[in-house]
């Protein structure tokens, strides 16, 4: 067996006895309604050890399952009862069989496991690919202008006015780069399956506030409206992390929702999690591509602010791993506004619970 995390080990054999040991005390309820031979204690077995199989690492468990399996079956539910006996006529062969069909099904189970696992592997090392191809493909636009900027503002005498504007426009440029690269750190920190954030208590209202300040940094950005409760809202939360889902949330906006004249972001507190929504008076998300918006490589046919760098959906998919990394969930919908609406929950704290 190859080597596993110790962890691993511990959890499967737990989950080994614990399988085992509800399959022994479903098959002692059972006999005492049939105590001729039981035999549904073997068909119980198998299941078992299918189940320890499918929920444990590697071929062992399932195996040792196997074999236990065969044991118990032979000891408490076949006669005679309580001592390991397979003289009796016909024995042989059942135990065999049920040896046999067990170590087979744990195989297969095992098999089946392993193909999901690589098959999962395989569509993310496919959604890695095409990320890199969309990241390379978004930024060689905005490279190639400020190439060409700073090239004009070296090689050529211009008014100030003209060096002005390209000074803007390298800077406007540079602002975009910096996004995409903060979005792609974020995308590998959060493609493991083993995502850990460091949370503390943050205000909302604080990281809210912050946010709004960078966005309105961002040329084309939009006058955002809030609408939140008037007592402090604590969120168990790694402050920097939910500042960059609320900027991405604006800038779609900015990027993508043509004509919108207005954000809106309202902060409702219900029981023990604080709801946030991000909302404008765009023209909403097309039906076709709202159950695929929040994918990593969303293609957006619709490009607006004639901005072809802002192709793909990236910030989307950024915002929905770091909410789900928070114990949350982003969805997308419709707003009473007219246009699109993110919506998304956060585990809240309530300040007299605050240390």
């Amino acid at each position: 067996m190859e080597k596993r995390p110790i962890k691993k080990q511990i959890s499967s054999f737990l989950l080994f006895l614990l399988i085992i040991c509800f399959a022994l005390g479903v098959s002692f309820l059972l006999a005492r309604v049939d105590n001729d031979n039981n035999p549904f204690a073997m068909a119980i077995f198998m299941l078992a050890v299918a189940l320890i199989a499918r929920v444990t690492e590697g071929y062992l468990w399932g195996i040792a399952a196997s074999v236990m399996g065969t044991l118990c079956v032979n000891y408490f539910f076949s006669y005679p009862f309580y001592s390991f006996d397979i003289t009796y006529p016909g024995y042989p062969l059942t135990v065999s069989v049920m040896l046999i069909v067990s170590i087979l099904i744990s195989a297969l189970t095992t098999q089946i496991k392993k193909q999901e696992q690589l098959r999962f592997e395989i569509e993310r090392e496919k959604m890695h690919a095409n990320l890199l191809r969309a990241i390379a493909h978004d930024i060689r636009t905005p490279l190639a202008s400020i190439l060409g900027a700073s090239s004009a503002l070296q090689e050529q005498k211009l008014s100030s006015e003209d060096q002005e504007s390209l000074i803007e426009s390298i800077h406007r440029d540079a602002q975009w780069l910096v996004r995409v690269t903060e979005n792609l750190l974020s995308v590998t920190r959060f493609s493991g399956s083993d995502v850990a954030i460091k949370k503390e208590d943050e205000v909302l209202e604080e990281i809210i506030g912050s946010a709004i300040l960078k966005y309105h940094q961002m040329p084309l950005s939009l006058p955002v409206k809030v609408e939140s409760p008037e007592e402090i809202i604590l969120v168990p939360a790694d402050g920097v992390l939910l500042e960059q889902v609320l900027i991405n949330l604006f800038d779609n906006v900015s990027a993508h929702a043509e004509g919108a004249t207005q954000i809106w972001l309202s902060a409702m507190s219900a029981e023990n999690r604080v709801m946030i929504s991000v909302e404008d008076d765009g023209p909403g998300i097309p039906d076709a591509m709202l159950p695929h918006i929040l994918d990593e490589t969303i293609q957006h046919t619709n490009r607006l602010r004639s901005d072809d760098r802002r192709s793909m959906g990236i910030g989307l998919s950024v915002c929905r791993s770091i909410i789900r990394a928070h114990g949350g969930e982003l969805n997308a919908g419709e707003s009473p506004h007219g246009g699109a609406a993110f919506r998304f929950y956060l585990p809240r704290k309530e300040e007299n619970n605050a240390t």
